[in-house]
């Protein structure tokens, strides 16, 4: 005799619920999200989670920016999901909804003058990386990094983030953030520009990274 499905257990048919859903690629899970089926953007977040956060954090800088703008990002993008139209990848779309929605926030913030943003520049230019034998030097390399990442211009940091740590074209991530290829490219240079010389002393332990922090001010660099 054969089962009647409605006497099934409610917990074997979520399971098997939650095993069709993963088995579908990310476009099938918009399409399916965007057709009203339960938990398809669910385990769209869910399979892109830890991505999308590590964008937003490197976005601001800031982790309670990074967890609202991630947020008000996954909100945006649940509620307007029929606007993916399918023509890139549905992670590219999902990282310029998070992009947005941090630069967003961070163009709010600089608004306040109670909490103003940095206005230097740095990126990832022609860095020798830590030696990977050295996991406190790599340690320390990270914290550098970030910390010079974090005096950009929000613009400047997006496209960094998005060419140089996502690895995205700069074609894509002009897509993305809407504006010109030649804009991405500009603030991507700037940017590394400012991130070798701030730094100069990882690439050259015996400098003084205020040396040649003060000659960029002075430079033709200056934003």
């Amino acid at each position: 005799m054969i089962a009647d499905p409605r006497t099934l257990a409610p917990e074997m048919d979520g399971e098997n619920d939650e095993r069709e859903l993963q088995a579908l690629t990310d476009h099938e899970l918009m399409a399916a999200h965007v057709a009203g089926r339960d938990l398809a953007f669910t385990e769209l977040v869910n399979r892109h989670r830890d991505r999308l956060w590590a964008v937003a954090l490197r976005t601001t800088n800031d982790p309670e920016e990074a967890a609202d703008g991630l947020q008000e990002a996954l909100l945006s993008a649940y509620k307007n999901a029929a606007s993916f139209r399918g023509d890139s990848q549905v992670t590219t779309w999902m990282h310029r909804v998070v992009v947005n929605a941090c630069l967003d926030r961070l163009r709010r913030r600089a608004a306040r003058p109670s909490v103003p943003l940095p206005e230097q520049d740095t990126d990832f230019g022609s860095l020798v990386l830590a030696d990977p034998r050295d996991p406190l030097g790599a340690r320390e390399l990270h914290i550098e990094i970030q910390r010079a990442l974090a005096q950009l211009p929000p613009d400047q940091r997006a496209a960094i983030v998005l060419v140089d740590v996502e690895g995205y074209s700069v074609e894509e991530a002009a897509r993305m953030l809407d504006c010109p290829s030649g804009t991405v490219k500009s603030r991507c240079a700037r940017g590394r520009a400012k991130l070798a010389t701030r730094l100069e002393f990882v690439r050259n332990p015996s400098a003084d990274p205020s040396v040649g922090s003060a000659a960029n001010d002075g430079g033709d660099n200056r934003l």
